[in-house]
Order: C-alpha cells, then structure tokens, then sequence
C-alpha cells in the first residue's frame, strides 16, 4: 500500500501529485500542452543559455543619442540617450 501522508512536525511536505490533481486558481483542472511545431522552430523562440554562452535571444544595443560634451578620457561611452529636457 502506497503512503500518501509525509507530515513532518505537523505539516504536510510530500508532492502536491499525491493529494491534488493539477488544477489552476479557480478550481479547474488543467490539461498539458502538447507542442505541435518541429523541433528547430522551438528553439527559435526559446531563449537558452550554458553556464556564460547565450544563444542571444536579447535587443540589439541602442546607438541612437546624442554626443555628450565634456568626457575627456571616456571610458564609458560619450553618448546621452533618455529623457533629456
């Protein structure tokens, strides 16, 4: 007989899988979504990462603005971009 109870110090612990189906905010049980697209296409729109190599799912850098004047040896760029007024 499977145990289905894992209280420890007078609360329930043990996976919600056992005691509860899965269910959304109003009660309503849930369906899982069976993807349909190939495999390539996924990965598309997915944006994965390995320990610092990204595939590069990210916006481009800004390069509008305006040139700043007054930054001598710049080392953080000399242009201004923002709410400027």
């Amino acid at each position: 007989m499977a145990k289905f109870s894992h209280k420890m110090g007078g609360k329930e612990v043990g996976q919600a899988k056992t005691y509860a189906a899965p269910h959304d905010m109003s009660g309503k049980a849930t369906k899982p979504k069976v993807n349909t697209e190939s495999g390539a296409k996924v990965m598309d729109n997915m944006d994965i990462s390995v320990g610092t190599i990204s595939k590069g799912n990210y916006p481009a850098d800004k390069t509008s603005g305006i040139k700043i004047r007054g930054t001598g040896a710049a080392t953080k760029g000399v242009m201004a971009r923002g709410p400027m007024g």
